[in-house]
């Protein structure tokens, strides 16, 4: 019972993360600290989903916006200011609500995870980008296959980033990915953690939820926030985000707007379907599905009760 109490509400793109999480925040004197490594980006607002000051309800909310687009940010770095946010929320007396779709960040701050310096090497990883240019993501993947399976069956060939990291772990230290975890987590997390996954019975009800999704952000200005990042160079993190480099050929006059935003759709879709992968694998996770109850209220009450079960024994305690 020395462990803080933590609420982590996960899953796809678009079910519905971040109202749950805020209804949790309000019904039980909670702080929201996001996880979501493209929220943490400076004015990136729209094609991120970030929630505005109206949505959040008045609800503090944490690691969203702070960093800027051309500085780089680690895995390491987000799980030692995510540690930092949950203590002082825990220390006012407050209940810590992890809310976000990325899975390597909640699983790298909950599980506790921990981060060696001589993972890290920044000749290896460059020398790797260049064989990544040079040779591709087939090549590279079946590389890190060779060496760590296990890693490689859960990266896909659009993961550049993840792949090169892996391989940089390998090259640096002679340990995979897979036996760095391992290693990683003999240090028990301080965390007592309630697992909230949100998920749809009917998977075109989800994917109906992110084509809407595209189109409202179109509405409110998607368009000319992908123009204002167009220009900015595509080896930084923060242009990768979905939403802009499928618009990219529209500002280079090869495709036509209604081309670039069926892309997109489809990449959210394709994203969605990865996260469901990656929650999936934790036996942890409680899953709720708004689509079998009559509304939203409904469910809540039922996250509710949930909750109230997981905090019972914390006030038992007191």
């Amino acid at each position: 019972m020395n462990k803080i109490p933590v609420i982590a509400v996960v899953g796809p793109t678009a079910s519905g993360k971040t109202s749950l999480s805020i209804e949790i925040a309000k019904r039980f004197s909670g702080q929201v600290v996001s996880a979501d490594s493209m929220q943490i980006y400076e004015k990136m607002n729209i094609a991120t989903a970030k929630p505005t000051e109206e949505e959040m309800q008045g609800i503090p909310h944490h690691l969203i916006g702070f960093q800027p687009i051309d500085k780089k940010f680690s895995v390491a770095e987000y799980v030692a200011l995510a540690n930092e946010c949950i203590y002082k929320i825990h220390n006012a007396g407050d209940l810590p609500v992890i809310a976000g779709g990325t899975g390597l960040y909640v699983d790298s701050l909950l599980q506790n995870i921990q981060f060696s310096k001589e993972e890290s090497n920044t000749e290896i990883r460059e020398e790797l980008t260049e064989m990544f240019q040079e040779k591709g993501a087939e090549y590279m993947l079946e590389s890190l296959r060779e060496i760590d399976p296990e890693t490689a069956s859960r990266l896909h060939l659009s993961d550049k980033s993840r792949i090169i990291r892996a391989l940089e772990i390998y090259n640096a230290t002679g340990k995979t990915m897979t036996e760095q975890k391992v290693l990683s987590r003999l240090e028990e997390t301080p965390y007592d953690v309630l697992y909230i996954g949100i998920n749809y019975r009917d998977r075109n009800v989800l994917y109906d939820r992110i084509n809407l999704r595209v189109d409202l952000m179109l509405k409110n200005g998607l368009l000319e926030e992908a123009e204002e990042f167009y220009n900015i160079p595509q080896d930084k993190t923060a242009c990768q985000a979905i939403g802009y480099k499928e618009l990219a050929p529209y500002f280079r006059g090869d495709a036509t707007l209604d081309e670039c935003v069926e892309k997109l759709k489809l990449e959210t879709r394709h994203y969605a379907k990865r996260q469901l992968t990656w929650f999936r694998k934790n036996e942890n996770v409680n899953w709720v599905y708004p689509d079998d109850y009559e509304n939203n209220e409904e469910m809540y009450n039922c996250v509710f009760s949930l909750v109230n079960d997981f905090l019972r024994r914390y006030k038992n305690e007191d």
